[in-house]
């Protein structure tokens, strides 16, 4: 791969607008780039977990995995029509889940976001992944032929599995449980 971005400043958003990599623009304010921005956000969370773990954590390399992913989801949103599926990484993440759940154990009750500085990390990393979600059914409804419905159905599932490796990661940690207000 040659040099891809080789000026950073364009200045061609500085009236409001930005550019598709199909070369139609569209105001910033436009669904695609909430959808963008909100999984630019979300990788930048993980990429904070992913900081914090060990290069031989169990999760490190799912995470790097998960952040390149991330990146193709923003190119599938920049390139509409492209068909971009993310089917099969929706099902490695159902493996994951279900992988990953039968060693923790069933919850008794909701648990309280928090735990280790890293599961924290993470459960925030799942909150900004379930606003990256409703961005891309947002923009998903006011286009369906222009993208592929498993780009909302990997961050359904990338939520869940977010959350998961959130207790992986709290492992070591008691999880704090939620108090239900007594009336």
């Amino acid at each position: 791969m040659g040099d891809r971005l080789t000026r950073i400043t364009t200045r061609s958003g500085d009236k409001g607008e930005s550019g598709l990599a199909d070369g139609t623009r569209h105001a910033k304010t436009a669904p695609h780039f909430h959808a963008l921005g909100d999984i630019d956000e979300l990788n930048s969370a993980i990429g904070i977990v992913v900081a914090s773990l060990t290069m031989d954590h169990a999760l490190h390399d799912e995470l790097l995995e998960i952040q390149s992913r991330l990146f193709d989801l923003g190119g599938a949103i920049a390139l509409p029509r492209s068909d971009y599926s993310l089917e099969p990484e929706t099902q490695h993440l159902d493996r994951l889940i279900a992988e990953y759940t039968q060693r923790l154990g069933p919850l008794a009750n909701f648990i309280l976001p928090g735990g280790s500085s890293a599961g924290a990390q993470m459960h925030l990393a799942r909150a900004i992944c379930r606003r990256a979600e409703r961005s891309i059914w947002e923009l998903y409804e006011a286009a369906p032929d222009d993208y592929h419905a498993s780009l909302g159905m990997f961050l359904n599932r990338l939520s869940d599995a977010l959350f998961v490796f959130a207790r992986l990661l709290n492992e070591r940690t008691p999880e704090r449980l939620w108090q239900q207000k007594e009336t």
